[in-house]
């Protein structure tokens, strides 16, 4: 496959950024899509030029260090991660339009790689249980009914990648905070901290800038995990219910 490829080039963060046209040749249908950038970044190191900078980890689909827009849509055209994306879901001469994640609280650092750390500052804002366990328990010590697993198991499945928010038109990460309050919460281990959870990491949420939420839905149908829309009235519903209690 022969490809055009239009990459956000910005060298820093307070340095103005553009998109660069860069030209492919001889990429395998069976390439991920970052094997198809480190291919780039090949030719590009060849030549003395400087590589694109990209997020990348496992390669997985699990850590969600690859963090794209391509054409306009997050992780790109399939519902999964960018490291997961195959060069066969694109036709030999297209151009492909990558950039990073645009939102407020995602500040680029360079080319194609953003500052997430605002995630970190959620989930350390509450996104844990500090009820004291010993040793490790017995398998199944602590009875979780069958329901509650499975909700807790589909919230836990979020990566942290901030797909949700690059797709949604107001950078909000509600889909994001949603989850790890509703698996935390849906767990017996985590009701002691149930209401001061989700009160501390929604105020982090909006401390960060990000956007709010007018349910569009585009959070979830970028998600590559498959977190649930309905998790965000989940979570209005336990953040009424706590701020009606109080701490």
């Amino acid at each position: 496959m022969n490809l055009t490829l239009r990459i956000w080039r910005q060298p820093n963060a307070d340095a103005p950024g553009a998109p660069v046209t860069y030209e492919v040749a001889g990429i395998s249908p069976d390439m991920s899509f970052l094997e198809m950038l480190d291919t780039l970044n090949e030719e590009l190191l060849l030549d003395g030029e400087d590589p694109v900078a990209f997020d990348h980890d496992c390669r997985e689909g699990i850590c969600g260090a690859c963090s794209l827009v391509i054409n306009g849509e997050a992780h790109g055209p399939e519902q999964t991660t960018t490291c997961q994306l195959h060069m066969r879901s694109f036709q030999d001469g297209d151009t492909l339009d990558i950039e990073p994640w645009r939102a407020a609280a995602f500040p680029v650092v360079k080319d194609l790689v953003v500052d997430r750390s605002a995630f970190d500052r959620i989930i350390a804002s509450g996104g844990y249980i500090t009820a004291p366990t010993g040793s490790a328990p017995e398998a199944h010590a602590t009875a979780v009914p069958k329901p509650a697993a499975d909700t807790a198991f589909e919230h836990a499945a979020c990566i942290g990648c901030g797909a949700c928010v690059a797709a949604c038109p107001n950078g909000s990460a509600m889909l994001f905070t949603a989850a790890k309050v509703v698996h935390l919460g849906a767990l017996p281990q985590g009701a002691q901290e149930r209401e001061s959870r989700v009160l501390d990491m929604v105020g982090q949420m909006d401390a960060e800038g990000f956007g709010g939420c007018t349910n569009t839905g585009a959070c979830a149908t970028a998600c590559p995990k498959g977190v649930p829309l309905f998790s965000i009235a989940t979570m209005n519903r336990e953040f009424v219910r706590a701020a009606r209690k109080g701490r």
